[in-house]
């Protein structure tokens, strides 16, 4: 591990002065669950490190007028998890206990998990995270690569689990810097982005920015589940995932949103899912289409094919789940 400066604010202002010093050489870090092995392994090689925890606002779980929930970036997984504010949003709880590690939950924040980096094994092992400008991916192994937008040299999959059940949820994010006076609430699918060229990241964030906070919307008359598919019972990451949000109205589905993990380089909004489910009563039949139409553009890579069905069936049982109709399976 390169040597590093290390600073510890308290307060907002604080961090952002922080950040002013070295810009594109800072790193923020709050459970490390991630930053430090790739420090250990000189992925990352940042000048200073600064923590976010000693900064109490960014710790805090508020319920807010008109029945949004206001959740810190640094509250850990294992705090949000058993908070009672978040009781009507199982899709996110269901996120957080796929994770199933309880280091993973008590150490990992909320920020941290929806910025983590990529776990492509060519990006961790030093070969940029566009890995030769995708080449040695497509002629690699590419299993646990995307099958959706992957048509740039970008191949990796987003890896938080639990960004697709904010971006369904409706969730916005708060992001403050690089000035002190600056501050943007947008939706929570704008922190992604495609890089194109090595040294861009997979977030729109800029040199000074931070993420401080996500804004949950009112929850009533909002039903949602996430589902994903996994090797087994630990803590590795699934092959496939997907978190589905829908509004009744007359027994009849009003509003839907689904969005697919694990399979494309952002969390992945599928429109065409969405708009078959908008006025009709959930079936398992019209849940089986809507996930057919969830991976009818996915292109896989030589080794990943797999992860079509993978990825329909992921869709299939979160729009079930959330529904509160059976899913099938084991």
């Amino acid at each position: 591990m390169k040597n590093f400066e290390y600073a510890s604010p308290t307060t907002e202002a604080d961090l952002l002065a922080v950040l002013r010093d070295w810009p594109g050489e800072t790193e923020l870090i709050a459970g490390g669950t991630d930053l430090v092995g790739l420090m250990e392994k000189m992925v990352i090689t940042p000048k200073r490190v600064v923590n976010l925890l000693e900064v109490p606002s960014l710790r805090e779980i508020e319920l807010l007028d008109g029945g949004m929930v206001s959740v810190g970036a640094t509250v850990t997984l294992d705090v949000l998890l058993v908070h009672p504010y978040l009781n009507p949003y199982p899709a996110i709880r269901q996120a957080i206990e796929g994770i199933n590690s309880l280091q993973l939950q008590c150490q990992g924040t909320l920020g941290g998990e929806l910025l983590q980096r990529p776990q492509c094994w060519f990006f961790r092992d030093g070969r940029g995270l566009l890995a030769g400008g995708g080449r040695l991916v497509e002629q690699g192994d590419n299993r646990f690569h995307a099958i959706l937008g992957n048509d740039g040299p970008a191949k990796f999959v987003s890896a938080s689990r639990i960004a697709p059940a904010l971006i369904a949820l409706g969730a916005t994010a708060r992001v403050i810097g690089p000035e002190a006076e600056d501050e943007a609430f947008l939706p929570v699918e704008q922190l992604y982005r495609v890089p194109r060229h090595e040294g861009e990241r997979e977030n729109s964030l800029r040199s000074g920015q931070v993420l401080t906070h996500l804004i949950l919307p009112p929850a009533e008359g909002l039903a949602s589940a996430t589902y994903e598919v996994r090797h087994g019972e630990g803590p590795d990451y699934p092959l496939a995932a997907a978190s589905a949000a829908l509004r009744w109205e007359g027994g009849v589905v009003r509003e839907a949103k689904v969005v697919l993990g694990q399979v494309a380089p952002v969390p992945w909004i599928s429109h065409d899912a969405a708009m078959l489910l908008v006025g009709r009563p959930v079936t398992p039949e019209l849940a089986e289409a809507a996930g057919a139409a969830a991976v009818a553009q996915a292109r896989p890579l030589s080794n990943n094919g797999y992860k079509v069905q993978l990825a329909k069936v992921a869709a299939k049982r979160a729009i079930l789940k959330a529904a509160g109709l059976e899913i099938g399976g084991f």
